[in-house]
């Protein structure tokens, strides 16, 4: 009995009579939260009157728009592979954080984001600034939630950390309504380890490894494709021992570069519509094809009719919804990827598939004589997207992470950057956000300040958020910005070229002064118009301690390839 009364006093969790908006900031800290991105107004006021109290331990960054806290939030929770944290007051201020929600959804990128709300007895009656926000961003959260009282606070934020970072991470909103930020409520904290009807990660079964095994095993001609599951389970170094025993090459999705270096011997490259040429032609005539932590998107599968029919198909997936979705597999190995590449391991038989590999070498010489050559080493007058990467990856030696925006600028970053450690390629891969890459930029290098980040933008997606760079100037986050100015929405431009007879149908841009822009926001700037003053300009801006914007100038009319047109075959794939 005594010992029954020892056990509920040290599992009782002390109280402390608080208000909602104070056990709000209560939560995140317990959380570990740091750093959160948002924009006050009426209906979150009460919490950043709290936040106002306990700023130095907690640092709040006002970004100049709701969409830029959640990139932000996105940023800083890609490179630290914890959870990114926005805030936003209720109506226009709660919908614009749905594109950077939307985004985090379909990247599984674990968000919690928080919304002021009327007060309780106001929903409903089209008060000033309500909107129903729980109903807008159900299709694009993981889980959502309103709170009408003050006491739900601790038990609903600390199974929305639980619910964001589990499993297959991603977003989840709380919309908090005024009267329980100032209601007051007898406060405790405890963190949330499990969810009843919700199982976070699949057990593992060893039937399923086994079969897995032995096809690979029995495998002639196997490739791997691996997407960002590696990534958020943590399991490169499993994943790299691996491929290295099995002797397998392996190609990424956009999401899944970085998790192992970009010079290892068994990269063979993107796949993907504009992929590699070599294992986009070869997913064609693979005989087993090893899917880890990828969901078959249909911008790296093309065609399904024709997509892999020749191979055995292994998917390693947490998440079941995603498992013959759109591949019929033959096996799917569910469960954590960092579990199962260690259990399969010893059930892998050491092999080298030279003759195999050499397939690849062989079609990446064509790749290179006909696309990388001219990108890279280009002898005609303008200036080439990829030249410039070049010149970042000379002068960060790969160690510089990679945020890009969307649009051709995006493929070639994702195509020619050079990564030597993981989570340095940061980028909108399903939803395809223009106005990505500023403010996760700006995220990114708050979570890993002792990292050079690199934001690689269009002239087009740039403009989307060009405002960021007063967060960048307030908070002075030393973001490298390079823009890619070709004066057109480059990437709309080259389909209307390739598939509408050159009709540039509203696809023109008439650009301010980028240069005059950034020096308006106190930002040191330069552009470049000859290739001559490249590496130069380059040298100057990755060596600045401060925040710097290099405009670079390029090719109008410069495409990219390799291409995969929308519906055609992974082996019909254009190199010009």
């Amino acid at each position: 009995m005594e010992t029954k009364t020892i056990q509920e006093t040290q599992t009782q969790p002390t109280t402390e009579r608080l208000t909602g908006s104070e056990a709000i900031v209560r939560c995140l800290l317990a959380e570990g939260v740091k750093t959160l991105y948002g924009y006050p107004g009426g209906a979150i006021m009460p919490v950043y009157d709290e936040l106002y109290k306990y700023q130095d331990k907690i640092h709040h960054v006002l970004t100049r728009h709701e969409q830029g806290a959640t990139h932000a939030a996105q940023g800083y929770a890609r490179i630290s592979g914890e959870v990114g944290v926005a805030i936003a007051t209720s109506g226009p201020g709660a919908t614009n954080l749905i594109t950077g929600i939307a985004d985090a959804q379909i990247d599984s990128t674990p968000l919690v984001c928080i919304t002021g709300q009327v007060a309780s007895h106001l929903l409903g009656s089209d008060a000033f600034q309500e909107t129903d926000i729980v109903g807008i961003s159900t299709p694009v959260t993981k889980w959502n939630h309103q709170i009408t009282k003050a006491s739900e606070i601790p038990e609903v934020i600390a199974k929305a950390f639980y619910i964001a970072k589990s499993g297959r991470p991603g977003p989840v909103l709380i919309d908090i309504t005024k009267d329980a930020q100032f209601e007051e409520f007898d406060f405790s904290y405890q963190k949330c380890t499990a969810v009843r009807s919700y199982k976070a990660v699949p057990e593992v079964d060893e039937t399923s490894l086994n079969a897995a095994a032995e096809i690979i095993n029995a495998a002639k001609k196997p490739l791997v494709v691996w997407g960002q599951g590696v990534i958020l389970g943590k399991a490169e170094a499993e994943f790299k021992a691996f491929i290295e025993k099995a002797g397998i090459p392996s190609a990424w999705t956009i999401l899944g570069v970085s998790a192992i270096p970009t010079e290892h011997p068994l990269n063979v490259g993107m796949v993907g519509m504009h992929g590699n040429y070599a294992p986009n032609k070869l997913t064609n005539e693979c005989d087993v094809l090893i899917a880890i932590g990828m969901r078959f998107d249909d911008r790296v599968t093309g065609n399904l009719a024709t997509y892999a029919k020749q191979a055995k198909v292994i998917h390693f997936e947490i998440d079941p919804a995603e498992v013959d979705k759109n591949v019929k597999t033959d096996v799917a190995v569910l469960g954590d990827a960092k579990v199962n590449l260690t259990k399969i391991l010893p059930l892998i038989q050491k092999k080298e598939h030279s003759a195999w590999r050499r397939a690849f070498d062989d079609l990446y010489a064509i790749e290179y004589e006909k696309v990388i050559k001219n990108d890279l080493y280009p002898t005609k007058e303008g200036l080439t997207m990829g030249e410039v990467l070049k010149e970042i990856n000379n002068q960060s030696n790969g160690e510089a992470a990679i945020v890009s925006d969307v649009g051709q600028h995006q493929m070639i970053a994702c195509r020619y950057a050079n990564f030597k450690q993981t989570k340095s390629n940061i980028t909108s891969g399903g939803l395809g956000t223009m106005g990505f890459g500023l403010p996760a930029a700006i995220g990114a290098k708050m979570a890993a300040p002792e990292r050079e980040v690199v934001c690689i933008c269009g002239d087009g997606g740039y403009q989307m958020t060009i405002q960021e760079l007063g967060t960048i100037f307030q908070q002075k986050a030393a973001v490298k910005i390079v823009v890619l100015n070709n004066d057109f929405l480059g990437m709309v431009r080259q389909w209307q070229q390739l598939f509408f007879d050159k009709r540039y149908a509203s696809t023109e841009m008439t650009n301010p002064d980028f240069v005059a822009i950034a020096k308006g926001y106190y930002l040191n700037a330069r552009r470049v118009t000859k290739r001559d003053e490249l590496a130069e300009a380059v040298q100057e801006m990755m060596e600045s301690k401060e925040a710097y914007f290099l405009e670079v100038c390029v090719e109008k009319e410069d495409n990219v390839f390799p291409m995969i047109p929308t519906g055609a075959s992974v082996s019909d794939i254009r190199l010009a």
